[in-house]
């Protein structure tokens, strides 16, 4: 399933391009998200939780930076993953690049993500806002990350665990404009 999704930052693209080389610092502004250990060669043991509906999934497995250009602001990643509970499996590829637009930075994000058992169970719309949700926290996550980092203050891990009811939430009210804008907007403009 294929995924994509845009954000902009409000600093420079060597600001932005600089933060994506901080592995660690980029992992801690993903919801849910947690490193556990560098393997070394731009490899990464981590876990992901997530919540989809009544179902927590917590995948356990390794992030590889694969490609890194420098020159096109462009990094990519391939990650896999078990969940720990056995109930399935996730793999995607992972491609940011990076654009100046204005004073900003626009960060295009496309996601080439597989799933197995209990999270497949789920449709292309869910995901899709699912993913959406994730993504706009992860770019808040991490303008304030770059933000304070100008300022010279210590910067924490900011990202909070990737909460079922918030995002759940989050997803069903774009899933509800969605609809409103299918049904209703049509309806509208042929009156």
């Amino acid at each position: 399933m294929l995924i994509s999704n845009d954000f902009e930052v409000a600093q420079p693209v060597a600001k932005v391009w600089e933060f994506f080389g901080d592995i660690p610092r980029v992992a801690a502004c993903l919801p849910g998200a947690q490193l556990t250990e560098n393997l070394g060669d731009d490899r990464y043991g981590g876990t992901v939780a997530v919540r989809m509906g009544p179902v927590r999934l917590q995948f356990a497995g390794t992030a590889e930076i694969t490609e890194r250009d420098d020159a096109g602001k462009r990094i990519v990643v391939h990650a896999a993953g078990a969940d720990e509970r056995g109930r399935g499996q996730a793999s995607m590829v992972v491609t940011a690049a990076l654009t100046p637009v204005g004073s900003g930075t626009q960060v295009a994000v496309t996601q080439d993500l597989q799933l197995a058992g209990a999270a497949a169970q789920y449709g292309r719309g869910m995901i899709s806002d699912v993913t959406a949700v994730l993504m706009r926290d992860f770019s808040a996550n991490m303008a304030s990350q770059i933000a304070a980092a100008e300022r010279g203050e210590t910067v924490q891990a900011a990202a909070a665990p990737a909460g079922g009811l918030a995002i759940g939430l989050r997803a069903a009210l774009m899933a509800l404009r969605r609809v409103f804008r299918r049904f209703f907007v049509p309806y509208q403009a042929t009156s």
